[in-house]
């Protein structure tokens, strides 16, 4: 089939099983988009090229296909970044083609060219400059397949103006064959039966499950090991869903803002078995008094993440659907009456969460984040998607939100990009139209993209967006109220801005909510009303996000009050 190289691209999206891309045009990419609109090839236009990278990361962290944004040359890659490198961190799977100038205004400072090969390097598993059309189908193929596999993560392929426009005979190759990588990773089982034995010698385990075992699809492996061995369990944020919240046992989520009981298991513990987690310095505090009496299990795919950050005493090194069946099995033939064994731990460990639950005290008919987050999860149904932006409001959906489920609670975690919610909750939704969407943000982040908006009112996507509205930057404020003597420098922000009169003037309703009692009078009837709202929630300003473990502390150092 003789075609163009525009034509290519998108022939080559259909053959990955695309069918939905972001992006937003520019010059050297008008070929491409051209071909878009005769082929009626489904796209979203955003409002800007950040907004489309997050909303490519939103379908794909809540579907766990390949996300797919397009941007132009020069200042439309550049605003990819911020995107791209919050993928990466997180290891969520994309492909992000960009257009470059023609082949001969390569490398000679033309308008609107950057090296974006250069730029995504470190933030990407692997880009691409393509400035032979004959190389396309090869690298395209290539750049879903490394996207996809092993630990997921962001490709880009960045192409020359003129490849689009050059004619080839254009055939997709069946298979790849990369040297030195491949979708492969089993590792050795003898690995597994040392933590088998650590497991059957120890008395208090404790199991505490990463965003790996989201982005695997495995979360069904740890629920039946944690039904085996009858023992506690906590999660990272990044985590939540791969365990029941009601499960008995399960301690909530771990680290700066987790919970007292998880934080508390970690550094009593005599075995850590931790499965698709990279300790993160948000998770462990104080990292030379991580978990201090216990033996340390590291179940991860990546052998850059092993010993990294924590000295581990086992490890297993191998793709999670292939080690924890493994680790399932073994222990299901173990003659070790677990269940029995860990009963007095566990109950220790629930008992010990019980004495600092996640909690907030009710002050008169202010509107308190914990109530309002409790309430609307209490609203929700089973297969609702929480979608966050960054700071006070994440930790709080992070701890008064159930996640029932995996793919159900999406945030940035490694990067904390504020502006992430908005666009990514608009992904989430395209990507699972069947589910509700709800996005908790701030009166801060929701301003970095709040031109989405228009892209939401643009497309129909119902969502819902929930502004804690507090006045300030709520992190910064609450470190600058901890630690810097009140002095809020550059966080207040003012009352002139009206998100209501803004929603409305893109096209989406706005309400607003100031009185504890509109929680049960108005909230229901906008949570189930059809069509996106913003919903302009007024907390108090000097609300803290509790518990807190200050940097440098240990996990058990913990701010209560």
């Amino acid at each position: 089939m003789r075609i163009n190289g525009a034509q290519a691209v998108l022939e080559s999206l259909k053959k990955e099983g695309v069918d939905l891309v972001f992006g937003y045009p520019g010059g050297v990419v008008l070929k491409l988009y051209d071909e878009i609109y005769k082929m009626n090839f489904p796209n979203i236009l955003t409002g800007h090229e950040q907004g489309a990278v997050h909303a490519a990361d939103g379908y794909a962290r809540a579907t766990g296909k390949v996300g797919v944004v397009i941007a132009t040359s020069g200042p439309g890659a550049a605003n990819l970044i911020t995107g791209i490198a919050t993928a990466n961190i997180d290891s969520v799977p994309l492909v992000c083609i960009t257009g470059q100038v023609a082949n001969p205004a390569i490398g000679k400072d033309s308008f609107q060219e950057v090296d974006v090969c250069g730029i995504t390097t470190p933030i990407t598993k692997h880009n691409y400059l393509v400035k032979d059309v004959n190389d396309l189908p090869r690298i395209i193929k290539e750049a879903f397949f490394i996207a996809r596999t092993g630990r997921p993560g962001p490709v880009a392929i960045d192409i020359a103006a003129d490849v689009f426009n050059t004619e080839f005979e254009y055939q997709y190759p069946d298979s790849v064959n990369l040297r030195g990588y491949t979708d492969k990773y089993e590792g050795n089982a003898e690995e597994i039966d040392e933590v088998v034995k650590a497991v059957e010698e120890c008395e208090r385990p404790l199991i505490f499950v990463g965003g790996g075992v989201v982005s695997s699809d495995t979360s069904e492996e740890v629920r039946q090991i944690l039904k085996r061995l009858g023992c506690p369990a906590t999660s990272t944020i990044m985590g939540l869903g791969a365990i029941e919240p009601d499960r008995k046992g399960y301690l909530g989520f771990a680290g700066m803002h987790g919970s007292y009981g998880s934080n508390m298991a970690i550094q009593n513990c005599d075995l850590l078995v931790c499965i698709g987690m990279r300790f993160s310095d948000r998770v462990t505090g104080r990292v030379a008094e991580f978990a201090p009496n216990a033996k340390i299990v590291h179940f991860e795919l990546d052998p850059a993440e092993v010993n990294k950050n924590v000295q581990v005493d086992h490890r297993v090194l191998g793709d999670l659907r292939w080690s924890l069946p493994i680790f399932k099995n073994k222990l299901n033939n173990s003659t070790t009456n677990f269940a029995e064994k860990f009963s007095a731990w566990k109950g220790q460990t629930i008992a010990k969460g019980a004495e600092h639950p996640f909690s907030f005290v009710q002050d008169g008919d202010v509107i308190k984040p914990g109530a309002l987050i409790t309430r609307i999860s209490d609203l929700c149904d089973e297969k609702t998607i929480a979608v966050t932006d960054v700071g006070q409001h994440q930790m709080w959906a992070a701890q008064f939100f159930k996640t029932k489920a995996p793919r159900q609670f999406l945030t940035s975690g490694g990067m904390g990009t504020m502006g992430f919610g908005l666009p990514a909750a608009m992904g989430a939704k395209l990507a699972c139209p069947d589910k509700n969407v709800v996005l908790f943000t701030g009166d801060g982040s929701i301003m970095m993209n709040i031109q989405e908006l228009a892209t939401i009112a643009d497309n129909n996507i119902d969502i819902k967006i929930v502004i804690v509205h507090n006045f300030i930057l709520g992190m910064v404020g609450q470190w600058q109220r901890l630690f810097y003597n009140h002095h809020y420098s550059a966080s207040e922000l003012n009352l002139k801005r009206d998100f209501i009169k803004i929603a409305e003037a893109m096209g989406v309703r706005g309400y607003r909510l100031t009185k504890a009692e509109e929680l049960n009078e108005v909230l229901p009837e906008i949570l189930f009303s059809k069509g996106a709202a913003v919903i302009d929630v007024y907390v108090p300003q000097d609300e803290n996000v509790i518990p807190m473990v200050p940097g440098g502390k240990r996990l058990d150092q913990m701010v209560l009050s």
